[in-house]
């Protein structure tokens, strides 16, 4: 059918949840057979083994920015709509929401969208800090820590337009980003052979990259077609989460629209992953020192994400495929705020431990 005929048919806000829904649900599934995750990896890099992990989260990245890029060259998408490259961006929200974020990553176990995987197989842990993450993100959205989440980004601010385009400031163009993407390609392809990552390593890191790349072209093709003003938009889980919060508390019989069909998609595609392969298993606490962690951890992935206008996936992956210069300053702000908690947390608390008598 065609794409008017369907919005005809089915009105603007439903093309909009179904195209969320079945672009989240392959996510979903790909992510949770990959056992795609930042944090993973950058506890990886951390303690020097650069394995399996690291190899599957640089397919995802790879293939979000060769593809998005690609789909740019060919005309299939512009980037002129995109926010991140549009509107007014924080570079003091970027770094200081970048390091909450990280540091709330390696506390909860995983980022945002790790926990909507696993909270899916079963695992009340994630469950659990996602609902406080997306607490956290709402009130840092327009509640109790709005003013100070405004505060911070107004700190260092820069403009819209080309000063937050990297390609645009390197003069590379398009195809550099390609060629960039590659080059990180390959680098996970070595890890990947030096550690035998098997092939749902492969498939589902790239196509959890591919995924943010068809996003990107779907929301793109749709603010074309549409009437009403549509956001050109990728996956993210940070304001996407705090809508979800706010339309499941709200009464029924508002409009719908991209996210609200993502979200319960990935979950829906981790659910049948884990159906599929028997993989589904309820977890919980191991007492209360580790409620707390996960609930911190979360806290400050809610904080810092908003803060930062992304997270690990929206930031990290959706932004820096369309090389926003904020998305990238976020990613590299994370992995360091990861590393730090990982060193100063996990790995003293393990060698704390192992001396113990």
């Amino acid at each position: 059918m065609d794409p008017i005929e369907l919005i005809e048919a089915l009105g603007e806000d439903r093309v909009l949840a179904l195209g969320g829904l079945a672009i989240g649900a392959l996510f979903g599934f790909l992510a949770q057979r990959s056992r795609f995750c930042l944090r993973a990896a950058v506890v990886e890099v951390a303690r020097g083994s650069f394995g399996a992990k690291l190899a599957v989260w640089l397919f995802a990245f790879s293939a979000a920015l060769i593809t998005t890029q690609l789909l740019v060259l060919e005309g299939a998408f512009s980037t002129v709509a995109v926010r991140q490259l549009a509107s007014q961006g924080s570079l003091s929200g970027a770094l200081i929401g970048g390091l909450l974020f990280g540091c709330g990553m390696v506390l909860a176990r995983g980022c945002s969208s790790r926990l909507l995987v696993l909270a899916a197989n079963g695992n009340l842990r994630a469950l659990l800090s996602g609902l406080v993450f997306a607490v956290t993100a709402q009130a840092s959205l327009h509640g109790a820590l709005s003013p100070l989440r405004e505060w911070l980004a107004a700190l260092w601010t820069i403009p819209g337009g080309s000063s937050r385009d990297l390609l645009a400031l390197g003069t590379f163009g398009n195809s550099g980003g390609v060629l960039f993407g590659l080059l990180w390609f390959g680098a996970g392809a070595w890890f990947a052979a030096r550690h035998r990552v098997g092939p749902w390593g492969w498939a589902g890191g790239i196509g959890c990259g591919v995924m943010v790349a068809l996003a990107w072209w779907f929301t793109g093709r749709m603010a074309a077609l549409t009437f009403e003003p549509t956001a050109v938009q990728s996956l993210s889980f940070t304001g996407p989460s705090a809508d979800m919060l706010m339309r499941v508390l709200s009464p029924p019989g508002q409009a719908l629209n991209f996210d609200l069909g993502m979200v319960p998609g990935v979950f829906l595609g981790s659910f049948l992953a884990a159906l599929l392969f028997r993989e589904l298993k309820l977890e919980g606490f191991q007492g209360g020192p580790a409620m707390r962690r996960y609930i911190a951890g979360a806290v400050l992935m809610g904080f810092g994400g908003m803060l930062a206008g992304g997270c690990a996936v929206g930031a990290g992956v959706s932004g820096a495929a369309v090389f926003a210069l904020t998305a990238w300053l976020t990613l590299c702000s994370m992995w360091a705020g990861a590393a730090l908690t990982d060193r100063l947390v996990d790995r003293s608390s393990q060698a704390a431990a192992g001396s113990a008598p």
